[in-house]
């Protein structure tokens, strides 16, 4: 398995830059004593900006535009469509940061839950926009622990006709054991992160972490 330090220097793995805004802003929302209206508060913030920086890494075509003043301005434009796929239920809190980048935008969902029979995650529920398979994918999944749910959700993807390049997987917090798996079970994927944390816990549970994203979002931890 990569080291942490080898995972932070792959090039498929994107960091958001550690400014002091950044480590501000996961300082608040890692922190037990944070309540649920600023870990919601502080948590979309770092979502829209793991938004942007995906929407960073998606191909431009060139675009020459006209300025109200009649001049012109060689820029570019997005070369195709994009959508979301949040993975339930903790990466339906992401759909909103994507709402506010990109207006209009299709989101699909895919529930995925450990079986618990044989202890493999299995597809419970899918619903994909149509034409997804001519779109550029953002996933949407906060935590990225053992990868078991991401990586069955790929799978579902492939099936409904996405290419693998044009999958790119947007969390919050992700462990080396889980990023290494990712990229290197799907050699064209992308991954845009906010932190690499330092592994997991006998639990499953990300270390140092934020505790379960979704409870502490939703609220479903009171």
């Amino acid at each position: 398995m990569a080291t942490r330090e080898e995972i932070l220097k792959h090039p498929r793995l994107h960091l958001l830059p550690q400014t002091s805004q950044l480590r501000a802003l996961m300082s608040i929302i890692r922190s037990k004593d944070t309540g649920r209206g600023d870990f919601i508060f502080y948590a979309d913030r770092v979502i829209r900006l793991l938004v942007e920086e995906g929407l960073n890494h998606l191909p431009v075509v060139p675009k020459t535009i006209e300025t109200p003043l009649g001049e012109k301005y060689d820029g570019v434009a997005f070369q195709g469509r994009i959508c979301g796929v949040s993975i339930m239920r903790a990466g339906e809190a992401m759909e909103q940061g994507l709402r506010d980048v990109c207006t209009g935008v299709r989101i699909g969902k895919v529930l995925i839950q450990r079986d618990e029979a044989t202890a493999q995650p299995s597809l419970y529920y899918s619903k994909l926009p149509s034409d997804i398979a001519e779109r550029w994918v953002l996933l949407l999944d906060p935590m990225l622990a053992t990868g078991g749910s991401a990586s069955k959700c790929i799978q579902v993807l492939h099936e409904a006709g996405v290419q693998e390049d044009r999958i790119f997987f947007i969390n919050l917090v992700c462990t080396p054991e889980g990023a290494d798996m990712m990229l290197s079970r799907f050699p064209k994927l992308q991954i845009v992160t906010a932190a690499v944390d330092d592994g997991m816990d006998a639990k499953k549970f990300i270390v140092p972490g934020l505790g379960d994203f979704g409870d502490r979002y939703f609220g479903t931890d009171e």
